[in-house]
């Protein structure tokens, strides 16, 4: 279940950015399941410099860190409903995406696997893996701040 709902993410991903429509790039189901925060190390600068998002993108990564912080000063739980705020929000950035080329290449390589962290938060009882998943999200988030421009 966890497996198939990354897949669809990704291919939401990848079909849902308005620059990428019928550029899809074929992605095979081995690659999606290496996918990990790990991967966010190959993000790099633009020339020293942050990357331009788009204005959505920023709403939408702000947004996410601002639901995260409610949770936890909330002292929250529920993470499966956390899970849901967080995927409205991925969805959000998925749908209004306008970016192109390299910028657009290092969105994924954060977006991705919050995508998958999500899915943990949303779909597992395990509250220490509820936890890794949230830790693990914050860093996505702070890493997305480190190498964009809001």
């Amino acid at each position: 279940m966890k497996k198939s709902f990354v897949i669809l993410c990704l291919l939401a991903v990848l079909i849902g950015c308005k620059s990428e429509t019928k550029k899809m790039n074929s992605i095979e189901e081995s690659e999606v399941e290496s996918i990990s925060i790990i991967d966010t190390l190959s993000l790099k600068l633009n020339d020293g410099q942050k990357w331009i998002a788009n204005i959505e993108t920023n709403e939408g990564i702000s947004k996410m860190d601002s639901i995260i912080s409610t949770f936890k000063k909330s002292k929250g739980n529920d993470y499966e409903t956390l899970g849901n705020n967080l995927a409205k929000q991925t969805g959000y950035v998925i749908k209004h995406c306008s970016m192109k080329g390299e910028p657009h290449d290092q969105l994924h390589v954060v977006l991705i696997p919050m995508l998958d962290e999500i899915s943990v938060l949303r779909e597992e009882d395990d509250e220490e893996k509820n936890k890794l998943a949230l830790h693990n999200l914050e860093a996505l988030i702070s890493a997305y701040f480190e190498f964009f421009k809001v």
